[in-house]
C-alpha cells in the first residue's frame, strides 16, 4: 500500500459523486418507478383468465429473463430509433437519447422480474378474499387495487427492494453507451491520472457500503412485517 494515492481520491470524489452516484441514484429510482408500475401490470395480465393477455405477459417475462442486460441494452439503443421510425413512417431514425435509452431499457427489463416478484405476492394471498370483493359488488379491477394489491405490496416489500439493489449494481452496464455513470466516473480518472488501482478500489467500497447498507436495512424491514404480521 506504500504506493497507493489516495490523493487521487480527494481530488476526484466531489466529480464521482456530483455526476456518477447522481446519475446512477436517478436511473434506479426511475427504472424502479416505472418497473414496478408495468410489473404490476404484466402480473395481472399473466393472472388474467383472458388467453392472450396471459400469453403475451408470459412471453414477455420469459424473453427478457432469458436475455443478459448488456444486450437488451445494444438493442433498444441501436434497434429502437430504427422501429421507431418504420412504425410512424419517417425517413430518418428516432431520437431516444443515451439516457432515455438507459432509463426505457432498464424499465422494460426489470418489468419481467418485478413481475414475478409481484404474481408470487397476488398469489399468496387467500382467495377467499378476492371472492368477498367480488361478493361485495367489486368488479376485477376493483378488488385488486383496494384488497389485493395493497397486502402484496406490503408482502412483498423486502424483496422489491432486494431487486431495486440489484438494480442499481446493474446500472453500472451503461459504461457501454459511454454514459458517465459512477463507475464510468471513476474509469475516466483512472485512466486520466493513471491510477487504476485507487479509482476502481475505491468505486468497489463505495458499492459495497451502499449495498450492504440497504441490504442490512431490508433485513430489518422484514423482520419488523414478519413481527406485525
Amino acid at each position: 500500500m506504500g504506493d497507493f494515492d489516495f490523493g487521487v481520491i480527494e481530488r476526484s470524489w466531489v466529480y464521482l459523486f456530483k455526476e456518477g452516484m447522481t446519475f446512477s441514484l436517478t436511473l434506479t429510482a426511475l427504472a424502479m418507478t416505472g418497473g414496478i408500475i408495468f410489473g404490476t401490470l404484466l402480473a395481472m395480465m399473466r393472472l388474467s383468465s383472458i388467453k392472450p393477455l396471459s400469453m403475451f405477459a408470459a412471453g414477455y417475462v420469459n424473453l427478457m429473463r432469458s436475455i443478459p442486460l448488456l444486450l437488451v441494452i445494444f438493442w433498444f439503443y441501436f434497434l429502437v430509433p430504427y422501429i421507431g421510425a418504420w412504425i410512424i413512417g419517417s425517413p430518418t431514425p428516432i431520437k431516444v437519447g443515451a439516457f432515455w435509452s438507459c432509463v426505457i431499457t432498464f424499465t422494460m427489463f426489470e418489468a419481467a422480474y418485478y413481475s414475478e416478484i409481484m404474481r408470487a405476492g397476488i398469489q399468496a394471498i387467500p382467495r377467499g378474499q378476492v371472492w368477498a370483493g367480488y361478493a361485495l359488488g367489486l368488479n376485477y379491477w376493483q378488488t385488486m387495487g383496494t384488497i389485493v394489491l395493497p397486502q402484496a405490496f406490503r408482502n412483498m416489500l423486502p424483496i422489491l427492494l432486494t431487486q431495486t439493489i440489484i438494480l442499481f449494481q446493474d446500472t453500472s452496464l451503461v459504461y457501454v453507451l459511454s454514459i458517465t455513470d459512477f463507475l464510468g466516473a471513476a474509469a475516466k480518472v483512472a485512466q486520466r491520472d493513471g491510477r487504476l488501482v485507487e479509482m476502481y478500489t475505491f468505486a468497489a467500497i463505495v458499492y459495497f457500503i451502499i449495498c450492504f447498507g440497504l441490504s442490512l436495512l431490508v433485513k430489518r424491514l422484514q423482520a419488523r412485517i414478519a413481527i406485525i404480521r
